[in-house]
């Protein structure tokens, strides 16, 4: 399955919800997730460019299989033409977890990460706040034109949007979150 998804950096946070809710978008909530990526030991999912995420937010826990797709994966670490997703909810963070490293699974990296989301009809919005990354905006939706839509009817420039994972936009920024063996607001320990 496609996650049809982009991402608008370095946004004005006060100015953006606003236009948010001028567009008709209500909000969720916010919520600080926690996140745990996870590899085999031969590391046979990266070379893939692939993960295996948990993460808990909103209540709810989620554990997926993401794959970066297309031909620009890796060029100076930005950009590429989408994401392979395939989740499920699961019960328990921790009893997810513990199951994750008994298949053999090692814990590549733990994240944190503040979010506040809204809702339009099929549209998510994500504001999503990194450790040492300015704030950046993730809109999801069913298709493509849709989504280009609403980001033009935001103010964005379709052209300035980006396409990638979270380490790809904080690359960006001179910050590389695979350094990190734990990644929150409290702490940044690098390996």
């Amino acid at each position: 399955m496609e996650e049809i998804e982009v991402k608008f950096l370095d946004v004005d946070v006060q100015s953006l919800e606003k236009k948010l809710v001028e567009n008709g978008a209500k909000k969720v909530g916010e919520t600080l997730s926690r996140i745990k990526n996870f590899d085999f030991p031969d590391y046979r999912l990266k070379a893939e460019h692939a993960w295996v995420r948990l993460r808990t937010e909103f209540g709810k826990t989620t554990l997926t299989y993401k794959q970066r797709l297309g031909a620009n994966i890796g060029l100076n670490g930005t950009g590429d033409e989408g994401m392979k997703e395939v989740e499920v909810e699961v019960g328990d963070f921790e009893t997810t977890n513990k199951l994750l490293l008994s298949i053999g699974m090692i814990e590549k990296f733990s994240q944190e990460r503040k979010r506040v989301r809204y809702y339009k009809d099929d549209i998510e919005f994500d504001i999503d706040t990194w450790p040492l990354v300015p704030t950046f905006l993730e809109i999801e939706g069913p298709s493509w034109d849709k989504v280009e839509k609403i980001s033009k009817d935001l103010g964005f420039e379709w052209k300035d949007r980006f396409l990638g994972s979270f380490s790809q936009v904080s690359k960006k920024y001179g910050v590389d979150d695979h350094d990190y063996s734990v990644f929150t607001f409290t702490e940044q320990i690098k390996k």
